[in-house]
């Protein structure tokens, strides 16, 4: 496997420089695994795609105004810095331009609060202690991906409608397609609801640049799945309902917890061999591990081609940057080179891409 293998050529053209109005009137490109075939249609028609008893699985993390212009505290130069996950009060990681010039020490100034640098990381990384945690939210700007040259208009363009929980430094933009009425209209048919939240982090900005990219290092996002959205995913597999998720944000927490789950009856199963060797108890154990556990915490899950999928049935995602993770987990879910094919014929029909732009559903 090759990180070039997950490479394409863009028009500059297609890249979404604003987003569709109504969020719903996006196209919608349906790629079935079953037989190969791709179809064309919008997303509003979402509704007439799934059947009664999906889930669909929602990312509910809301962007932060993660965006700071500052000068540093003697010289005045400008400093700009995209914060990245809190560590603890007052104490964020963040990326500071120009990073080469920035030091252990420095204190930035910020529109009547500071920031002082704590600790320089890999590159631009940093980890920073600011004197006001609370108006960071006021001078704070929504960061908008570097793709994007467009001012927005109005901010709550780039969030959700059901985005609920702050901590994103980037919208998990499968779900800006989704308005109220669609979600009443899928509700009405009997599709089912439900929310996890993954603070979306650094790898949303980084490109995989190493030749190979299972030596690509993940950058840990914090993610949750409660007890009860566990339950009701499990009640859906053993059911035999699908579970489709929106956004590879979703993906990775459904994965997590689906793994966690895999382990804890892994090791429930060699205790009770050693216990007891009835060959029933291994039947038993099979179905178990077909659960979803309630997860909470960090995780830093890489999915490639050759992941066996635990939890999921279906994904919607947008077409995304070329040596991206998020490209690769769509190839691994849907197969690389069907991947390749329906990009390639994206383009060619003049699909919008990237966060403000169409989306596909895999199914």
């Amino acid at each position: 496997m090759k990180t070039s293998d997950f490479d394409y050529h863009l028009p500059p053209e297609l890249i979404a420089q604003t987003a569709t109005e109504p969020r719903d009137r996006s196209q919608l490109m349906v790629l079935s695994r079953d037989d190969g075939s791709i179809a064309h249609r919008h997303f509003f028609e979402l509704v007439d795609l799934l059947h009664e008893g999906d889930v669909l699985v929602f990312n509910d993390s809301r962007v932060i105004p993660a965006r700071l212009i500052g000068r540093k505290a003697g010289s005045g130069g400008r400093v700009e810095l995209l914060l990245l996950r809190r560590l603890g009060p007052g104490l964020w990681e963040a990326l500071v331009r120009p990073g080469r010039r920035v030091r252990e020490g420095t204190r930035i100034e910020l529109d009547g609060l500071w920031g002082e640098v704590l600790e320089r990381r890999d590159g631009a990384l940093m980890v920073l202690r600011f004197s006001d945690e609370a108006a960071l939210e006021r001078v704070g700007q929504v960061p908008l991906p570097p793709y994007i040259h467009r001012p927005l208009e109005d901010t709550e363009r780039y969030q959700t409608i059901y985005s609920r929980v702050k901590g994103s430094v980037a919208a998990p933009t499968a779900g800006l397609h989704f308005t109220p009425e669609l979600l009443y209209r899928l509700m009405g048919k009997g599709i089912q609801l439900a929310f996890v939240t993954l603070h979306v982090g650094l790898d949303t900005f980084s490109p995989v640049r190493v030749a190979d990219p299972r030596d690509h290092p993940m950058h840990k996002e914090y993610g949750e799945l409660t007890p009860r959205v566990a339950q009701r995913l499990t009640q859906a597999k053993a059911e035999g309902r699908r579970i489709i998720c929106v956004g590879t944000t979703s993906v990775r927490v459904l994965e997590q917890a689906a793994l966690k789950a895999e382990e804890t009856a892994r090791l429930k199963r060699d205790t009770l061999t050693v216990e007891n060797t009835q060959p029933e108890i291994g039947v038993h154990l099979r179905e178990s591990e077909k659960r979803i556990e309630a997860f909470c915490g960090w995780t830093d899950l890489f999915i490639l081609p050759g992941h066996q999928f635990h939890a999921l049935d279906g994904l919607i995602t947008n077409f995304h940057l070329p040596r991206s993770t998020l490209l690769m987990l769509v190839a691994a879910f849907a197969g690389q080179r069907f991947v390749q094919h329906a990009y390639q014929e994206a383009m060619k029909l003049g699909y919008r891409f990237y966060s403000f732009g169409d989306a596909m559903l895999i199914l």
